[in-house]
């Protein structure tokens, strides 16, 4: 049995399948990647077990559970003014040129700027390409941001811009043990605490058996005060005269 958990881009679940490993060696995992746009179709039809995804995952016939909310930020040229700083407001990007890619996973619908009014960018990728030619700046999670990183571009935080929500998502009608031991490890969930299959078994060892303490007598010592069942007296042997 292989449990598959498909992710889209950006999204790393290498401290989690760390966790799997430990307590689950018997069961493999497969990662299958795809793009937002397919990712949830892929899950319905049974291309995956769970899918980590950017939320919302609309579907009244799928579960999520949110898990964070990435930051955003601002790829620019190296020698762009933005790149003297680590972090700018949002309003900073009012005077800029935004490249904005069909694959958007940010949806900011009101950000500041001029949007670039050339021909359709299809990817990020694309995206990127330009805003290393010069021709404007991309706004991205954080993530994405990372995955595209290249020579002579720099990402900076993005001060009140919205963020972007990652979540785990999964078919309501097929959840089994082992989607709930996955929840229980992306929530934290230790393996004591794990009500999923790969929770530890009860100790079946019995309890020990307590040993009895000798009633105390009238002063207390824990010695008893009557002479039955005591220990004869030692006999004296004679001195010699």
């Amino acid at each position: 049995m292989t449990f598959r958990i498909l992710l889209v881009p950006g999204i790393n679940p290498d401290r989690w399948l760390r966790v799997w490993q430990e307590r689950l060696r018997d069961v493999p995992v497969e990662l299958v990647h795809a793009s937002p746009d397919e990712a949830v179709g892929l899950l319905r039809s049974g291309g995956a077990d769970v899918a980590l995804v950017r939320l919302p995952a609309a579907g009244d016939d799928l579960s999520t559970i949110p898990l964070y909310t990435e930051s955003t930020v601002v790829v620019v040229p190296k020698d762009h003014v933005i790149s003297v700083v680590e972090e700018i407001d949002a309003a900073d990007l009012e005077d800029e040129l935004l490249v904005v890619p069909l694959d958007d996973q940010l949806h900011w619908a009101d950000a500041p700027g001029e949007r670039f009014a050339g021909d359709p960018v299809p990817t990020t990728a694309d995206a990127v390409e330009l805003v290393a030619a010069g021709i404007g700046v991309l706004v991205l999670p954080q993530s994405l941001g990372r995955l595209h990183q290249r020579r002579g571009l720099v990402a900076r935080i993005v001060r009140g811009a919205p963020g972007s929500a990652v979540g785990l998502a999964w078919v309501t009608d097929r959840y089994d043990d082992l989607t709930e031991e996955f929840i229980g490890i992306v929530r934290g969930r230790t393996a004591t605490s794990s009500r999923g299959r790969g929770a530890p078994a009860p100790d079946a060892t019995p309890p020990k058996a307590k040993r009895a303490t000798p009633p105390k007598g009238k002063g207390g010592s824990g010695r008893t005060s009557s002479a039955k069942g005591a220990a004869a007296p030692r006999a004296r042997k004679p001195r010699p005269r």
